[in-house]
């Protein structure tokens, strides 16, 4: 039988416990990083959204009789960088093209490699010994 036709979430046949439990910590590890990414997604979101929020206070600010401080929130806080030289979006870029393609790219490589491909042994033999 080979890896393909065993049920899944079945080990190869010569991967010991330690490896098992390895490759779920790595697995563990890449899923707080899917967190990670999308709490940065909503950061991105957020920003976007606040200041887009902006127009109306400088609006209100012009409205209200209060032109310079509209001008400073126009002028110096609508549209500014939240990282020197980077809106969110290019912090996003940079974090999918960076860390998160590498870390994504080398859990596969290890998986392939040690397991066949493989995914979730660690939580499949899990759910075996409690459902058993």
């Amino acid at each position: 039988m080979t890896i393909d036709e065993r049920p899944a979430g079945s080990p190869p046949p010569d991967i010991d416990d330690t490896t098992v439990e390895a490759l779920g910590r790595l697995s563990e590890a890449l899923e707080t990083t899917e967190r990670a990414r999308g709490h940065l997604y909503s950061f991105h979101q957020l920003t976007g959204h606040a200041d887009l929020q902006l127009d109306r206070v400088v609006e209100l600010l012009r409205a209200a009789g209060h032109p310079d401080l509209a001008d400073v929130v126009a002028d110096e806080l609508i549209g500014r960088d939240v990282l020197p030289d980077r809106w969110t979006f290019q912090i996003m870029e940079e974090y999918d093209d960076g860390y998160y393609r590498f870390f994504t790219g080398l859990e596969k490589r290890i998986r392939d490699q040690l397991a066949g491909g493989r995914r979730h042994l660690y939580e499949a033999r899990m759910k075996r010994e409690r459902q058993s």
